[in-house]
């Protein structure tokens, strides 16, 4: 079992597309996670959004809460501790946090429903470092796809008009510090799977992320340092009728010598366009995929936040 996230090179990609596309492929397959060594995404653009979320996060409670967009479903802006809660689940995870979106042009067919995010006055760098982010997260993100498409006998651009104005999110997630070390096995994000087509995960400063096998066992996924984890996202496995799979996943509480310390984490949730209508692929279905009613990704998503407490039913 130790070497089912085996990190895969992204220098492959350039020398050899297929091969990478293979690799990338197959630790989908078998685990619904994959990691990338050597990713493009700069090192000062990483470092500068995450100084900045740090300043956010600091910020007293009631200048974050003005932030907070409630009846949008908290898809922009600021959600406070204690809101979200995994599919199922109850109780609410144990983390607050920040989601910046796409930028739209202002003829976008998608304004109605994609709103901008907020401006936040009280850190001034937080706006142009955050989306500096965003925008490296999405062009990697598109590049990974590419991949995935090679994979599945598709185009490598299959993917590239389906989601070039999707409804993509940056979330800056902050796990607070315990003062009162958390029983040991407890969870700090209760298990659940990704809505989205893929995610993409820079290395936590805290440990916690376990992706669940097959197998009937809890991996813990501990990237090389400089690395990148990626995951197949509920649209991905939807699309691909269950061959690439959205595997469950859950940040566990830390030892209690570590609990003290606050857990930072930067997931993009790369999107469908709104629009795209989620059926699944032909190879996928002689391969043996489920046979699912298509569903737009707009359509999707709503019916995802009303299960998870982002949107009220």
């Amino acid at each position: 079992m130790t070497n089912l996230f085996e990190p895969i090179p992204y220098a492959l990609w350039k020398e050899d597309k297929q091969a990478f596309a293979n690799k990338l492929g197959r630790s989908f397959r078998e685990t619904g996670f994959a990691v990338i060594t050597g990713h493009p995404v700069d090192e000062a653009v990483i470092a500068r959004a995450n100084d900045a979320a740090k300043d956010f996060f600091k910020l007293p409670e009631d200048v974050k809460e003005k932030y907070h967009d409630a009846e949008g479903g908290r898809q922009r802006g600021y959600t406070p501790f204690g809101t979200e809660n995994a599919k199922g689940q109850k109780q609410a995870d144990l983390k607050e946090f920040w989601h910046t979106g796409r930028k739209l042009p202002t003829d976008s067919k998608y304004r109605a429903t994609m709103k901008d995010t907020p401006f936040v006055d009280e850190v001034p760098d937080f706006d142009a470092a955050t989306y500096a982010f965003y925008e490296e997260m999405d062009s990697f993100g598109r590049d990974l796809l590419a991949a995935v498409a090679l994979h599945l006998d598709l185009p490598e651009d299959w993917f590239e008009d389906k989601v070039e104005s999707g409804n993509s999110i940056l979330r800056l997630l902050h796990y607070p510090p315990q003062k009162n070390p958390p029983p040991k096995g407890t969870v700090r994000a209760a298990a659940h799977e990704d809505i989205n087509v893929i995610t993409l995960l820079l290395g936590a400063e805290e440990a916690g992320l376990e992706a669940w096998h097959r197998s009937g066992q809890w991996l813990s996924v501990n990237p090389p340092p400089g690395s990148l984890v990626i995951n197949c996202g509920d649209m991905l496995q939807r699309l691909t009728g269950g061959v690439l799979p959205s595997t469950t996943h859950r940040v566990v509480n830390p030892e209690p010598e570590r609990a003290k310390f606050p857990r930072y984490s930067t997931p993009f949730f790369l999107h469908f366009n709104q629009d795209f209508l989620i059926e699944q692929l032909p190879q996928c279905l002689e391969e043996g995929g489920k046979k699912q009613p298509p569903i737009t990704a707009q359509d999707y998503l709503m019916e995802r936040l009303r299960e998870i407490g982002l949107v009220k039913a």
